[in-house]
């Protein structure tokens, strides 16, 4: 199985917000947010490549959400059933 940097960032991000279900220092989840904003960009940058351009608008939605500057208020279900 060939690893590209594209199934990296996925399967990085994918544990990274698995782990945000279990309790965890309030510094993990900040450093998430910023991982995530930058992972999802370059999903967004690599699918705009291909000219997909509903997934460019799905991962740029998403970078947005996890972005550390502006904080969306959600609780943890809604967070959680984001996930699903």
């Amino acid at each position: 199985m060939q690893f590209t940097p594209e199934k990296l960032i996925k399967i990085a991000l994918a544990i990274l917000l698995l782990l945000c279900l279990f309790h965890m220092p309030y510094g993990y989840y900040q450093l998430v947010r910023f991982i995530a904003l930058v992972g999802f960009a370059i999903l967004a940058y690599y699918e705009y490549e291909r000219k997909n351009i509903p997934l460019v608008i799905g991962f740029i939605a998403l970078a947005l959400l996890f972005q550390p500057l502006i904080k969306v208020p959600m609780g943890r279900q809604a967070w959680i059933s984001l996930m699903w």
